[in-house]
């Protein structure tokens, strides 16, 4: 497949365009940063859900699966969330998995089939992660007066992963 060719970009990756929104281009980009890193982070959460799903086994297999599906379609809700925030202010929103290699710090998991239980902590790990990063980027978005990308951020990436979080523990206790 060839590389398409610079004259064909409507608009570069890193780039704002021009909304009219009631916000500075400044803090527009600090909070399209922000967002793009949320959405990597979300977007390998997800995959690492429907990892999770298709592999699992055990004795708890059909709750564990069910489990795993319905939080990949919550991170899928909140991918859609942050993608749509990152374009409404000016920005370009990742997209591919090549980005999300690029932008995201979760740890990498192997591609191996492991237990249910490594599963599991593999995935509040990662929630963990998603949620030690996405408390003071919420943060900075209020302090610049950027109550959209606070509200997201607090609103659907935290108590997403909250939620999520708590499941996933839950299935863990006692261990």
């Amino acid at each position: 497949m060839s590389k398409s060719s610079d004259a064909a970009v409507l608009q570069p990756f890193g780039n704002l365009k021009t909304v009219r929104i009631g916000l500075a281009a400044d803090v527009r980009s600090r909070s399209v940063r922000t967002l793009n890193r949320l959405l990597a982070h979300s977007m390998a959460l997800r995959d690492l859900y429907k990892k999770a799903h298709w592999q699992t086994s055990g004795a708890v297999f059909y709750a564990l699966h069910l489990m795993f599906d319905k939080h990949y379609e919550a991170q899928l809700e909140l991918i859609d969330s942050l993608a749509e925030r990152v374009q409404l202010l000016g920005g370009v929103a990742l997209a591919t998995s090549h980005d999300v290699v690029q932008e995201t710090r979760l740890a990498r998991v192997t591609s191996a089939a492991e237990t249910p239980m490594q599963q599991l902590r593999g995935l509040i790990d990662a929630h963990e992660f998603v949620l030690a990063e996405a408390r003071p980027l919420a943060r900075e978005a209020a302090e610049h007066g950027d109550d959209g990308t606070n509200d997201i951020i607090v609103g659907e990436v935290i108590r997403t992963n909250e939620l999520q979080s708590w499941f996933v523990g839950e299935h863990l206790d006692g261990q």
